[in-house]
């Protein structure tokens, strides 16, 4: 009886160290469990974060990017921008470089990506503006350009009227001119022989011609001026040469012609007469003689006398 009370006794104890063994097992194996699950969700929760902060991160490089083609955009217009304007435009740049630099960086924080959101929907915000203040300047600088333009035709225009007028001038001087020179109304010329006692008679023999007498008469002009003038003298010998005596020159309608020899007169729009005379150097030879008159760059008369 008692081995039997013995040997149950041993057996109910090998129970109980089997059954601890078991809790243990099980309480290793829970633990074991709750390792691994929490080891699990943190890194997954890790994973996660890193994988939103790339994505935010690339979100912001995204809205970077179409801040700064806006301002590509502005760039390729070329207007002519002012201080102010320019300097809201390099500040602008300044900010994007910074931002870029700042999304770089590998140990980039919510906070940082937050604060650089804000900073972007800042800068968001000055761009509208610069952009609204280039198309104003654009429209401006349209309108100036238009005002230019139609300023410029106008001149082009006055211009035109000018030249114009100024050929109208030209024309209405150049007729008055033409108007206003003296004319000859008659003219004679005769070769004079000068007597020993000093009398002068008409002669047309070229041996006994001391001097020719051109007397000629000026027709009233109530567009010329009364006063003096120098009528230049043109005579022309039977040979067909111009007889010059110095080195005179004059202008007729600006071409520079030689003379023989030029006289003042006393120029009174009553229709006066004139007498000039004038003896050849080396005496006068048979044949045509011509004289020509001129005052004021145009020609007044001529005559020819012949001599035997």
């Amino acid at each position: 009886m008692m081995n039997s009370e013995v040997v149950s006794s041993k057996k109910e104890d090998e129970k109980k160290k089997d059954s601890s063994k078991v809790y243990f097992f099980i309480i290793a194996i829970a633990a074991l469990l709750a390792t691994n699950i929490y080891f699990y969700v943190k890194f997954k929760t890790n994973g996660e974060k890193v994988y939103a902060l790339t994505v935010e991160k690339e979100n912001l490089q995204v809205q970077i990017d179409r801040i700064e083609a806006e301002l590509d955009k502005i760039d390729v217009e070329n207007v002519q921008l002012t201080p102010e304007m320019t300097v809201q435009k390099e500040d602008s740049r300044t900010e994007i470089a910074e931002l870029r630099k700042k999304l770089e960086n590998k140990s980039i924080t919510p906070k940082d990506i937050d604060d650089a959101q804000r900073k972007i929907n800042l800068l968001k915000k000055q761009v509208d503006n610069y952009r609204v203040d280039v198309q104003r300047l654009i429209q401006e600088n349209q309108i100036l350009s238009k005002q230019n333009s139609n300023l410029n035709e106008s001149v082009v225009e006055k211009n035109k009227q000018i030249t114009s007028l100024t050929t109208t001038n030209s024309e209405l001087k150049e007729k008055v001119t033409t108007a206003s020179a003296l004319k000859v109304s008659s003219i004679s010329i005769n070769g004079l022989e000068v007597k020993r006692n000093g009398k002068e008679s008409v002669e047309e023999r070229a041996k006994r011609v001391d001097k020719l007498k051109i007397n000629f008469t000026i027709a009233d002009n109530s567009l010329a001026k009364s006063g003096e003038r120098d009528i230049f003298i043109r005579i022309i010998d039977p040979q067909g040469n111009l007889v010059v005596q110095g080195d005179n020159i004059f202008l007729v309608h600006g071409e520079k012609l030689q003379y023989t020899f030029k006289h003042n007169i006393l120029f009174t729009n009553k229709g006066e007469d004139y007498i000039v005379y004038w003896a050849a150097e080396d005496g006068f030879t048979k044949g045509a003689y011509t004289i020509l008159l001129y005052e004021d760059n145009a020609i007044m008369g001529r005559s020819t006398v012949v001599l035997r």
